[in-house]
């Protein structure tokens, strides 16, 4: 596993606390967790410090969070650091994970590397100069099946190729939000060429 570091200086904050709203939603997770437990919510108020963010999670905003569970904070710093679903620098708008394991390789995610190249002008790990994309290279994100496919912000975008990841990218850039799942038409993890059992009730 990479060593994963804080943001440099020049970028990170002076000071974060969460807004009132999410203040509210914090103490509603911290409520989840008996007396002297409350630790037990660390990872999702990360999550929502980095939500609050613009997607990652500055060095104030860790120790925010472990003054509010009451914990040492080199203990969330560690926390922070482990787990990449945690982004440690400014990442773009829209940032893009690439899956690249086995099942998405066959499947041709180094075309979707090339589309992402050709479309936005950026490798992985790096992010265009506007601050509207970031894309990096990551394990299996559990869609298989769907191969190959990303992970937009929040949502699965499956069955891609070249052409339609470029139309993704054309989109986001548009503003507009592309709907999740197969781009190739197929209903959840149905064979590609649609269902081939239980296709009738056999009352028929």
């Amino acid at each position: 596993m990479s060593v994963r570091r804080l943001a440099p200086d020049a970028v990170q904050p002076e000071q974060f606390a969460f807004t009132t709203e999410n203040r509210k939603k914090a103490e509603a997770i911290i409520a989840r967790y008996p007396a002297g437990r409350q630790a037990s919510a660390v990872l999702p108020l990360l999550d929502l410090a980095q939500r609050q963010h613009d997607n990652w999670l500055p060095r104030k905003a860790i120790e925010h969070v472990a003054e509010l569970l009451g914990m040492a904070p080199i203990r969330v710093y560690e926390i922070a650091t482990f787990y990449a679903m945690f982004n440690l620098a400014p990442v773009g708008k829209y940032f893009i994970q690439l899956c690249g394991t086995t099942p998405c390789w066959l499947r041709g995610s180094d075309e979707l590397k090339a589309a992402i190249r050709e479309e936005l002008g950026i490798g992985m790990g790096e992010s265009t100069p506007d601050g509207l994309f970031t894309t990096i290279e990551v394990e299996c994100l559990g869609a298989c099946v769907n191969a190959p496919m990303v992970q937009i912000n929040d949502d699965f975008y499956e069955d891609l190729d070249k052409a339609r990841m470029k139309a993704l990218l054309q989109a986001f850039r548009r503003g507009e939000t592309p709907k999740p799942g197969s781009q190739a038409g197929r209903t959840s993890s149905e064979p590609a060429g649609g269902p081939t059992t239980l296709t009738s009730t056999g009352a028929e």
